[in-house]
């Protein structure tokens, strides 16, 4: 993402981007956009089409993800009421199968594991601009949380954090937790960080890369790498 250079930079500080002036303008115009989801979308959501109906589809008020990964499965359990933004966007990509085969590519223990980089670079392009607003932050950043990542204000697309901590100094940068590990978080704890902190302030993945190189470049350079088998959503 040319504009806003968030490969290269920690999340820690892609947070600070996030400031206060004119969050509830954002605030209140995510609430429209929530309202006017789709209920009913046209044909099945393809994860190639991010504009399609079908992938603005709103989400149930409650539902659950299962990640079947290369350390176990997780489930991660949605409340949409929390940030029904980011709930409709997740929803959308889980039920596409856009997660199966990313890999968590910046896992730094003790504070997060990131991940939702398609592994296919011309996935990743046609979702580089398909952003939703910010939601208001509902809930607090503790353990086991999930929020996506942003590189600022109204810049969330398909990348989400797990958090390992109580991460609270993300509440007021504006990150929106829409669900959280409801089982299997120790299949979380047990996620390949030995890379640590992404290109170029740490020896791990530059995010640029991914986006270019897709998997491929992955496989070559950071075979440890955990990744999502499979992601679905979870019959009630």
């Amino acid at each position: 993402m040319s504009r806003c250079p968030w490969s290269s930079v920690p999340l820690t500080a892609l947070a600070l981007l996030v400031v206060g002036c004119g969050r509830e303008a954002r605030q209140g115009a995510a609430t429209a956009r929530a309202d006017s989801a789709t209920t009913t979308p046209a044909g099945p959501a393809d994860f190639r089409a991010p504009g399609s109906a079908a992938m603005a589809a709103r989400a149930p008020a409650t539902f659950r993800a299962r990640f079947e990964t290369s350390k176990g499965a997780f489930v991660i359990e949605v409340q949409r009421d929390w940030a029904p933004l980011g709930a409709d966007r997740f929803y959308n990509l889980v039920k596409s199968g856009y997660y199966d085969g990313v890999r968590f590519f910046r896992v730094i223990p003790g504070f997060m594991a990131q991940f939702g980089i398609h592994g296919d670079p011309q996935v990743s392009a046609v979702w580089r601009d398909a952003r939703i607003p910010d939601d208001p932050v509902r809930q607090g950043n503790a353990r086991g949380m999930v929020s996506f990542a942003t590189a600022g204000p109204g810049t969330r697309t398909t990348q989400l954090f797990i958090n390992y901590r109580d991460n609270s100094q993300l509440d007021g940068m504006g990150f929106a937790p829409f669900g959280r590990v409801a089982e299997g978080m120790e299949v979380v704890d047990r996620l390949y960080g030995g890379y640590g902190e992404g290109a170029p302030g740490g020896r791990g993945p530059e995010q640029g890369r991914i986006q270019a190189e897709g998997n491929a470049y992955l496989e070559r350079a950071f075979p440890e790498l955990d990744q999502v088998r499979r992601a679905t959503i979870v019959a009630p």
